[in-house]
């Protein structure tokens, strides 16, 4: 295949890397408004549909593994794939968060939220922002960027660490509260995990442009 054909094939993955992309943030949407409003209904459909986002995980790794076996790529080129797959797995993974939030939803039942949603709201709109950047860096090949976007990081660890002591004190206060509050923390920590994992797609960018493997995820707070 002619090198135009070979990178053709390259950013028709980019392209559908992005349109995974939608379809985690807004399962992220949907899993936070799930359980800000205890909606069983909306949370079952995210979980419904976290085996969309699996099989288009699938799909592209088949792809990728195709290019490497059929096109004999240069390093530049391997890169480029080595990245998306790294890419792909960690949104695939971001989807299994998302989903974990809509699970949570249903572990509530009938039984009222502990307190009105403030941190994870924040949060998640924080890591949607991240992920959004993260993958435009990808597909503009922009490292400095990616760099700048790791350090917003901090913010969520901060929001999730507050969110963590505070339903820490409903617990005290009022041991009944216990597996409700837990429900919070995880969902919360399943956010925090989100933003990671926006952190670890600026590293595989940082990687297909340079050459050299970084850990940028390192809280500085």
């Amino acid at each position: 295949m002619p090198r135009e054909g070979f990178h053709n094939r390259i950013k028709e993955l980019e392209r559908d890397v992005l349109q995974m992309g939608e379809m985690v943030i807004d399962a992220i949407n949907q899993s936070v408004a799930a359980l800000k409003n205890l909606n069983a209904n909306q949370a079952k459909q995210v979980i419904a549909n976290d085996a969309q986002v699996d099989r288009k995980r699938w799909e592209l790794e088949d792809r990728c593994v195709d290019l490497i076996a059929t096109q004999q790529p240069v390093a530049s080129d391997l890169r480029e794939i080595i990245a998306t797959l790294s890419i792909v797995r960690d949104l695939e993974r971001i989807g299994d968060y998302a989903e974990g939030i809509g699970k949570i939803v249903l572990l509530h039942g009938d039984e009222p939220l502990v307190r009105a949603l403030t941190y994870l709201p924040v949060m998640a709109d924080k890591a949607i922002r991240m992920l959004r950047g993260s993958l435009d860096a990808f597909v503009k090949r922009d490292a400095r960027t990616a760099r700048a976007i790791c350090d917003e990081d901090d913010a969520v660890d901060k929001l999730y660490d507050q969110a963590y002591h505070d339903l820490l004190g409903y617990m005290i206060k009022d041991p009944s509260v216990i597996t409700r509050a837990t429900y919070l923390i995880w969902a919360a920590h399943n956010v925090e995990r989100i933003a990671d994992r926006a952190t670890n797609i600026c590293e595989s960018v940082v990687y297909l442009v340079t050459g050299t493997p970084m850990e940028l995820n390192v809280s500085k707070y």
